[in-house]
Order: structure tokens, then C-alpha cells, then sequence
């Protein structure tokens, strides 16, 4: 990941800007962050930041944090399986600089490991090809016994924690314009964004509840958009000889596309700083978990055929957030998922094993959500909502809301909402004690436009067409059956 891509990830700079940057680089000279602060597109104090909390390249393998001989393994296993022959080809697959590589390729000639057997086309000191001797081959065997993981370089404890630390979602203070941003396009009354900024900004625990249907779970997964800091997950981490994979690409989110690095007239790449590669430039992670959720997700996965670990669902969510939808409605007990969690959520900090014995502990720094439609005290006893810092109930929307609601959905599927229908489907859901919520317009109007279609008329939301997606939503409504006889039809 260059300089360039971890700026434009960050919404410090654009594209636009940082090609403008390089074109200047080849006259000027310089560095790129330089470049951009010359040009009035970047600050000193900016370019600081991001240089302080990106992971820098290891100068040498000891800086890596990983013994030799685990790196040594794992490049046999690259040599072995994927048959990489040079330099070039190990430092990309391993994520680590040239001649960190080299000192592994040195070491393994000494070992007689393996052995060069030419240079590939073109003759140059980076395409030498080596080869496993008979020796290097057993060695590879023995390392895919000890584990199967083939990938990039795995980042130590201390340096997982220490990143941990220096990204923490609380470093990321969000005002009140940028939730409202944030939810551009969605009704959100006010008094919500006054209780939703402060346990957003806190980055702690968050508990929303209320009657279905009124937008915990869209209000949730858009407070997780709103991020825009660039944080570092590595591919894997090495703890006490064992691998853990921490990277996962349903889940992290790169903050921008690589794209390689500018070239001057005579072919010559320009300098662009770039960070440790055994580290993905990533969104804030958003994991968002539901009925299906099982205690197992909290625990580390030890595959028992490749004999490496992946990290728990909390762990990949990291400086990032942590839905848990529907609780209450997993298959087991609520009070088996509130004392796994109340350890983490009160002192920040989590603790695992390893199947050989061995314990290590992480930093909890996630916003972790709950969201239920189930009343709180049913779910949970006093001491454990006592531990959650913010609670949030949302209500069903006012009339107005209601009405701003329906008039926008209904606006973007090529509808018009009449006052006639509009009195009919609220009539009908209070007189029927459903009351008003949030996601009715959206259903109401995607069976308008569907029952249209099938029919090959135009878009038009009539009574009649609400009644039937009034059935359709609540099967025992049968009161909007008897309101619509009375109510004057609308042609369809």
C-alpha cells in the first residue's frame, strides 16, 4: 500500500490531487507527502499522522518480530507450492521488503536448503532462480506439518497490540453535521442524533431497542459508514509459534486500490513511500452478526487439517464495530453471550488460549451495538445493563415523520402518494393496533410496483393496491378488507 492510496483512503487528498503530485515529483524532485504540502493539498501535521500510525517497513528481519526459522518455513512452503524461484516473486507472496528476503535466501544457501540455478530472462540480480535441493524439500514437508498456512508474513503480538492501540475508533471524534451526513436520505429525528453521537464518539457499547421495523438495524450498519480513518489489519499474527489469520476479505475493506507507481519518460519509478505490506490499509470494520450467530464466533477457530487458527468474529471487528442483530433471538441463552462479553466490555480488554496452553489478551476497542425488539430487562439482569453505556429506544414515527417517510420512498419508485391513500394506510395500521414503523412505505411501495408490473399497468399507488400490500404485510388485518370496501376505489 503506497503513501498516495492511505491519503486518498483517509479523504485527506484525491486522485486528482496525488497525480498532480507526481507530475510534480519528476521536475522537483522530493517525496510525495512533501510534494502534496508544497502544493497546498496537505498539511505537515496531516502527513505526520498518518506516517505515525502506519506500520513501518522492517529495516531487517529482526525488526519483523518473527524468529527466522518460522520465516525461513514458510518461504520453503512458497518454493514448494506455488514453485517461486526468485527474489521478486518470494517478497511479493511473503509481503516483506527485498532484502529482508535475500537474508532469508541467504541463510537457506547456507543451510544448503536450496541453490541458484540461473537468472530468468533478462539477466538481472533480482531474477536469479533457486531451486530446493533434496534437503529444502524435506524441510518444506516438515514446515506443512507443522501448519498448511501459506501466506503473507505474520506481524508479532507486541505489534498487533501496539496498532491496536494507536487506531483506536474513539481517536475519531465525529460532530453533529457528519452523523446527519451520514444519514442523508433516511428520516432521523433529532433527539436521535443527540443520543447517538455521544455513544458513537465513545466508542464503547451501545444498546438500541424498540418496536420492529423502526430502523435500528439501518441506523446501525449507516453509523458505519461515517468513518473515514484508514486503519491497519494484518494478514496474520504469530503467537507463541502459532499462526493466526486475522484478515478477512467479506469483512475488511481496502481504503483504496494499490496502483503502481508513476514512471518518468526514461522508465524510472518514482519514489513512493510505502508501509509494512504484511498489513492491509482498510476501512473501519463493520461485522454484523444475527440469529445465526453461535458462541463459537467468540472464540479462536483452530483448524485441526491446517493446523492454524482464524481469529474471532470481535477480533476482525477491531477498531472497527460490531452488530449484534436480533439479540434475544439466537439459539442460545442471552446471559451465555452477556458473560462471555462483560469481562471485554468492562475493562477493554479480552483474553484468549491457544490449544497448546498458552494465553495471550488483545485490546477490545470495538463499538459493539446490540439491537433487540425485545424489552431489555426480559434479556438481560441489572448488572449487565448497568455495564452497557448508552441505551437507545426508538419509537415509531409521528404522523409527519410517517408522511416525510412515505412521500420520499414513494417519490423514488415513480409514485405519487395521494392524501386519500396516505389517511387510508395510517387509519388502517392504528385502527388495527400495528401501529406506524419505520420500514412499512418501503413494503408497501415495492408490492405497489410489482403487483403492477405483473398486471402491465402503470406505477400508481391506489387504495386497492395498499390493501392488498396491507394483507400482504400483516396477515390478520383483516379491518383494512373492511375500511377499503368503504373508502371511494381509485381506478386502477
Amino acid at each position: 500500500m503506497f503513501l498516495g492510496d492511505i491519503l486518498v483512503g483517509r479523504g485527506l487528498v484525491s486522485a486528482a490531487d496525488i497525480d498532480a503530485a507526481l507530475a510534480r515529483q519528476l521536475t522537483e524532485g522530493g517525496r510525495l507527502g512533501d510534494n502534496l504540502i508544497a502544493m497546498g493539498r496537505l498539511t505537515a501535521e496531516q502527513l505526520a499522522e498518518v506516517m505515525n500510525t502506519a506500520p513501518a517497513v522492517p529495516a531487517s528481519l529482526e525488526e519483523t518480530g518473527i524468529s527466522q526459522r518460522s520465516l525461513l518455513n514458510l518461504l520453503l512452503k512458497f518454493m514448494l507450492i506455488e514453485g517461486c524461484e526468485t527474489l521478486l516473486d518470494l517478497a511479493e507472496r511473503l509481503k516483506l521488503p527485498r532484502r529482508a528476503v535475500q537474508q532469508l535466501l541467504d541463510e537457506a544457501v547456507h543451510q544448503k536448503l536450496i541453490q541458484a540455478v540461473g537468472a530468468a530472462p533478462g539477466g538481472l540480480a533480482l531474477s536469479i532462480r533457486h531451486a530446493l535441493s533434496e534437503t529444502g524439500r524435506a524441510a518444506a514437508k516438515e514446515a506443512l506439518e507443522q501448519n498448511l498456512y501459506l501466506g503473507p508474513a505474520p506481524v508479532c503480538l507486541p505489534a498487533y497490540h501496539d496498532q491496536v492501540l494507536r487506531q483506536r475508533i474513539s481517536n475519531e471524534q465525529l460532530d453533529s453535521e457528519a452523523l446527519r451526513q451520514g444519514f442523508e436520505g433516511l428520516v432521523v429525528p433529532e433527539h436521535y442524533i443527540r443520543k447517538l453521537l455521544p455513544a458513537v464518539n465513545a466508542g464503547r457499547s451501545v444498546l438500541l431497542f424498540g418496536p420492529p421495523g423502526n430502523g435500528k438495524t439501518t441506523l446501525a450498519t449507516r453509523i458505519s459508514t461515517i468513518f473515514k480513518d484508514v486503519v491497519y489489519i494484518p494478514y496474520a499474527v504469530e503467537i507463541s509459534g502459532q499462526i493466526i489469520k486475522v484478515f478477512d476479505p467479506s469483512l475488511h475493506k481496502p481504503a483504496a486500490i494499490q496502483a503502481p507507481a508513476a514512471a518518468t519518460p526514461s522508465g524510472i519509478g518514482l519514489q513512493r513511500e510505502t508501509f509494512d505490506q504484511r498489513w492491509v490499509a482498510c476501512k473501519r470494520p463493520v461485522a454484523v452478526t444475527g440469529g445465526e450467530m453461535t458462541l463459537d464466533m467468540l472464540d479462536l477457530q483452530h483448524s485441526a487439517e491446517t493446523k492454524f487458527y482464524d481469529a474471532p468474529l470481535h477480533v476482525k471487528a477491531l477498531n472497527g464495530m460490531l452488530l449484534i442483530d436480533d439479540f434475544g433471538r439466537q439459539k442460545f441463552n442471552p446471559n451465555d453471550l452477556l458473560n462471555r462479553m462483560i469481562v471485554p466490555m468492562e475493562s477493554q480488554v479480552d483474553y484468549f488460549k491457544l490449544i497448546t496452553g498458552a494465553s495471550f489478551s488483545l485490546p477490545f476497542d470495538v463499538l459493539l451495538i446490540f439491537s433487540t425488539n425485545l424489552q431489555p430487562a426480559e434479556l438481560m439482569d441489572p448488572a449487565f445493563l448497568r455495564r452497557i453505556q448508552y441505551k437507545i429506544k426508538l419509537f415509531e414515527p409521528t404522523r409527519d415523520e410517517y408522511r416525510q417517510i412515505f412521500e420520499g420512498v414513494a417519490k423514488s419508485r415513480a409514485l405519487t402518494l395521494t392524501d386519500q391513500v396516505f389517511d387510508f394506510v395510517v387509519q388502517t395500521l392504528r385502527t388495527g393496533e400495528f401501529g406506524l414503523a419505520y420500514y412499512q412505505p418501503r413494503f408497501i411501495c415495492d408490492q405497489v410496483v410489482e403487483a403492477c408490473k405483473c398486471f402491465n399497468m402503470p406505477p400508481q399507488l391506489t387504495v386497492e393496491l395498499a390493501i392488498e400490500a396491507l394483507t400482504n404485510l400483516y396477515f390478520d388485518i383483516e379491518a383494512a378488507q373492511e375500511d377499503a370496501a368503504a373508502a371511494p376505489r381509485v381506478a386502477a
